[in-house]
């Protein structure tokens, strides 16, 4: 694959990019711009890389790199890419090595922006992007925090963890997979939750459960990575925010409801990943509860939470929007796990119910995840077991078969 670096202060950042892909077992070119090469110079790219570095058209001629990087590369990312970067590629201009090579690559290629917020914002930037992106590119939204000097907004490169795992989802792909796919799910705007909601006893304790938010976190990259805009609303999740999703964190059901709802007014499809608990405490103490001198146990009264995945399916804020459920299952005396989701399925009146068997605490905290996908029409599509990443893709496949109907 190709690293490519323009000349921007976060060049400095593509430093733990590139080893992070080397480190995965990758095999890394980079290419920076001239001006990359003011900030991070070309010892360091080739130390990190192990490959002689450059940025001119003219070194080893012979070996026409400005054509070869190229055709060779099974994905090219540019992190940073600047303003500058962004018009020269929309606008098909070669002055460089690296321009050269974005324009003889035929494979997925990545854009992660870095700017100020005002060169992200204006309207030449942002026509740029929408002609990158017609043409197939996935180009990251740019993350807010802190920018160059004093200033903060949005503009700030994604963290190299996050543009990693972007770069994992296009590559897992293959000729087959997600870069088959393209950007199916372009001009869709679609919600997925994630995580576990916690409902507090005492400031300290909370009712919880164990969801991780892995599945949830990989449903938002697939769908960025296939072009829609996503919300993420994430509950009590440790894991950094998808480059590219926006990210809205959460901690109860009830919060979880109102952040939901809310993005799901204007969503094509709403995935709800998340585990939120099925009870509350009719009241919290506002002091940590104290145990008993004599042994006794404090009673605890609960009440149900309200159940956010049936209020969407019955009360849908888009009538033609895809609502997909998970249930995650162990089967007991009254039915398997498959027949207890197809009865939840009618009961919660979703579109899809995603099934996962988590007898003896399967799925939770793994990378990897199998299941099979219920449709509301009796279809069901069995899901082998796979990373989290492709189930992600097999549950967008689904949803995106919706959409053409």
């Amino acid at each position: 694959m190709v690293l490519g670096v323009a000349g921007g202060i976060a060049a400095y950042k593509a430093c733990e990019l590139l080893r992070r892909l080397t480190e995965s077992g990758h095999d890394v070119t980079v290419v920076p711009t001239a001006a990359a090469l003011e900030f991070v110079g070309a010892p360091t790219w080739a130390a990190l890389s192990g490959k002689p570095v450059t940025a001119s058209v003219w070194d080893d001629v012979h070996e026409v790199p400005h054509v070869r990087i190229g055709q060779s590369a099974d994905l090219v990312v540019v992190a940073p890419a600047t303003a500058d970067l962004l018009a020269k590629a929309a606008h098909g201009l070669a002055g460089d090595l690296l321009t050269n090579t974005l324009l003889t690559a035929r494979c997925p290629v990545v854009l992660a922006p870095a700017m100020h917020t005002e060169m992200w914002e204006h309207p030449a930037t942002q026509a740029n992007v929408a002609t990158l992106r017609s043409r197939g590119v996935l180009v990251i939204e740019p993350a807010e925090g802190r920018l160059t000097g004093k200033d903060t907004g949005k503009g700030r490169l994604p963290e190299p963890s996050a543009i990693f795992e972007v770069c994992v989802d296009v590559l897992a792909g293959g000729s087959s997979g997600a870069a088959s796919r393209g950007h199916d799910l372009a001009g869709r705007s679609v919600v997925v939750s994630a995580g576990g909601t916690r409902e507090y006893l005492d400031p300290v304790r909370f009712l919880g459960n164990r969801s991780s938010g892995l599945q949830g976190y990989a449903l938002a990259r697939a769908a960025h990575v296939r072009g829609a805009e996503v919300t993420l609303v994430a509950a009590n999740v440790a894991l950094p925010d998808p480059a590219g999703v926006k990210v809205v964190h959460v901690e109860t059901t009830a919060e979880l409801r109102t952040e939901v709802l809310a993005a799901a007014a204007a969503a094509d499809a709403v995935v709800m990943a998340a585990a939120p608990a099925d009870f509350r405490p009719t009241a919290v103490s506002d002091a940590k509860i104290k145990k008993a001198d004599d042994g006794s146990s404090p009673s605890i009264e609960l009440v149900q939470n309200p159940d956010i995945l049936s209020e969407l399916s019955h009360h849908r804020p888009r009538p033609d929007a895809v609502i997909v459920g998970f249930a995650a299952e162990t089967g007991d005396a009254t039915g398997s796990v498959r027949e207890l989701a197809a009865a939840k399925l009618e009961r919660k009146g979703c579109d899809l119910l995603v099934v996962n068997d988590v007898s003896g605490g399967a799925v939770f905290g793994s990378p990897d995840n199998e299941g099979v996908i219920l449709a509301a029409d009796g279809e069901g599509t069995d899901v082998p077991r796979g990373s989290k990443t492709a189930v992600a893709h097999a549950i967008w496949d689904q949803v995106a078969r919706r959409f053409g109907d």
